[in-house]
């Protein structure tokens, strides 16, 4: 769904793709640099839970929606400076999945959600990337089908991380909802995937 929008953002991200090429980034670096900020948020959410300090309950969002930032800023560098790869492409989807895995396993470790329903919602979002990888190998486009793509479940924990300074329970619920969310998505693929291929 909001991958659409994700196009439109690219186009607006041109001023800082410009700032990162004179500063010496290319597109990989700065996929790089998101799945850092993503393990920073893992490890934020990790001890806001351990040690239940707000202080990182506050870092642990704004680092993942640097990590979003970055994947959006990594496509416009790229397609700005005509440096679209297909090493690029496969590096920025490979690695956004160890990004996704670090933050559900610091919501996980933190005790912010069940560890059945943390694995279900890792397991559902990963497989959501999977379906697509696997579906365009057969050359089906799968952008933007389901209701939870890689920007939604973002938006989704930032948004929950908030409110959860104010109401801690919030990321359970949270995580409980993207954990069947995702796996419908699946499901949305793979119906999707049928029809475009049965006889």
């Amino acid at each position: 769904m909001l991958t659409k929008i994700k196009k439109k953002v690219q186009s607006w991200v041109v001023l800082e793709a410009k700032i990162a090429f004179k500063a010496g980034f290319t597109p990989n670096e700065i996929t790089a640099l998101g799945v850092v900020f993503a393990v920073v948020s893992g490890v934020s959410y990790w001890l806001a839970g351990i040690l239940s300090w707000q202080y990182y309950m506050v870092l642990a969002p704004i680092f993942l929606l640097a990590s979003g930032f970055c994947d959006a800023l990594d496509g416009a560098l790229a397609r700005l400076y005509d440096e679209t790869t297909t090493f690029g492409g496969f590096l920025d989807s490979l690695l956004d999945r160890y990004a996704e895995a670090a933050v559900y396993l610091g919501l996980i470790m933190g005790g912010f959600c069940d560890v059945s329903w943390g694995t279900i919602a890792l397991v559902g979002s990963l497989l959501v990337s999977y379906a697509r990888a696997r579906s365009e190998v057969e050359g089906i486009k799968m952008e933007t089908v389901g209701i939870a793509e890689r920007p939604e479940r973002l938006i989704i924990i930032i948004f929950g991380s908030f409110i959860s300074l104010i109401w801690r329970e919030t990321l359970r619920w949270i995580v409980i909802l993207l954990a069947l969310l995702t796996n419908f998505t699946v499901l949305q693929r793979a119906v999707y995937f049928y029809r475009k291929t049965k006889p």
